[in-house]
């Protein structure tokens, strides 16, 4: 069910807003690693927050 409610999450914004999605995924990929490593270690901490408010 999480990994559902996940796709369906991460599915509204190219939905909502192709272009939008398209030029974020764009500076994305020009991140160099560690920045994107970053990123991706402040969303699983801000999952795992919200995970423990809501649980």
């Amino acid at each position: 069910m999480a990994f559902g409610l996940m796709l369906v999450l991460e599915g509204l914004v190219p939905f909502l807003a192709p272009s939008t999605w398209r030029q974020t995924f764009a500076r994305m990929i020009a991140l160099k690693d560690g920045q994107l490593r970053f990123v991706g270690l402040a969303s699983m901490l801000g999952g795992l927050v919200l995970l423990l408010i809501f649980a």
